[in-house]
């Protein structure tokens, strides 16, 4: 129950279903971004970036930043509000050995992901996609009509990642665990 309840704003379900998830629109590549996360029922994106500190160094104790970009609206970027950081869209860090960091959503642990500098030199989020770990580019989750706000009727979340090795773009659809 309490993983349900955890899914809360993650999956919020506001209004009327928006278009296929090929009609959302592709956020603009930064040297920050890591990966980007879409739901329908609208077009506004939440990104999670690098935080770097002024001298252009990996800031420890806080290296993702995730914020809006309001498609939906005027195109802008905006922070997350309290509740979205705390209790749906924002991202726990804990830094393990040689500077690398466990990443997973604050309502969703049962997926984690890996922030660590690869092998060409740059920082990536690494995930588990069809049983292997490659570069994590987005997440988009599906949310059927039904439920509630704390407790969405999600059908699944697709994750889009590169091999590391090959280049090659791979997808999966993973149903959420309750």
């Amino acid at each position: 129950m309490l993983h349900k309840k955890g899914l809360l704003a993650l999956f919020i379900c506001w209004g009327v279903l928006a278009a296929a998830q090929e009609s959302f629109p592709t956020p603009p590549a930064t040297n920050e971004q890591l990966f980007y996360l879409q739901r329908n029922p609208n077009t506004n994106t939440i990104m999670c970036d690098l935080r770097l500190e002024e001298n252009g160094e990996l800031d420890k104790d806080n290296p993702v930043h995730v914020y809006w970009i309001r498609y939906a609206e005027k195109g802008q970027k905006e922070e997350l509000s309290f509740i979205q950081r705390k209790f749906a869209y924002g991202v726990k860090t804990k830094r393990l050995e040689d500077g690398k960091y466990k990443l997973n959503f604050v309502s969703y642990s049962r997926y984690p992901m890996f922030l660590t500098r690869a092998a060409d030199g740059k920082y990536h989020v690494f995930a588990t996609v069809n049983e292997k770990m490659v570069i994590l580019k987005s997440i988009f989750i599906k949310i059927n009509k039904g439920g509630t706000f704390w407790s969405p009727n999600i059908e699944y979340f697709e994750v889009k990642g590169t091999d590391p090795a090959t280049g090659t773009e791979v997808v999966e659809r993973k149903k959420v665990l309750k």
